[in-house]
């Protein structure tokens, strides 16, 4: 069958003028090239390291806005093509959250986990990330700022983060939270 490409960005979410990101391209094949594309334009080409491509994006700006996707090819023909990745550039005007996880950062397989994102902002929602995933996990709001994961198992350790926005006549931004590691036993 034809390769799978993930595509996410490291560390996830939504970058201030001047930050830093990666776009990572990862790939079960370890030869062949990866073709970053940015709004449908062929933008970038790296070789293949391993299985994975790193597309480093540092003082960034809002040219770098955009809707991204990896293609992976071997021998000039594209054999595989990722899911498109929105990156955005935005400025941070609300505070900084606080991520955190009950009942700590170490559980056993099959446990309960609790992750909460608290921010002093009566009305923001927030997004819940886990780093190598392509969208949020999940959109916290007001009324329920936290987020269960009953039964955990080993695929849901890893590196999680938080970032709240607000909507008026614009989205407003935090900064993306410290990240919490959990590790499932």
């Amino acid at each position: 069958g034809a390769p799978t490409i993930s595509i996410f960005l490291k560390p996830p979410g939504v970058i201030p003028p001047g930050g830093s990101t990666t776009i990572c391209c990862i790939c079960q094949h370890d030869n062949g090239n990866f073709v970053l594309y940015r709004n449908g334009q062929r933008f970038r080409t790296l070789e293949l390291r391993g299985s994975r491509a790193e597309f480093s994006i540092s003082n960034a700006t809002k040219e770098d806005t955009g809707a991204y996707s990896c293609h992976y090819l071997d021998g000039g023909i594209v054999l595989a093509r990722s899911e498109t990745l929105e990156v955005m550039v935005q400025e941070f005007r609300l505070p900084k959250p606080v991520l955190s996880v009950l009942p700590g950062h170490e559980v056993a397989a099959g446990a309960y986990v609790i992750f909460r994102c608290t921010i002093a902002h009566s009305s923001a929602g927030c997004f819940l990330y886990l780093e190598g995933q392509i969208k949020a996990l999940d959109l916290l709001s007001k009324e329920q700022d936290y987020f269960n994961l009953s039964h955990v198992h080993k695929g849901n350790r890893g590196r999680y983060s938080c970032q709240c926005f607000t909507k008026g006549t614009s989205f407003e931004w935090s900064a993306v939270s410290k990240t919490l590691d959990l590790v499932v036993r």
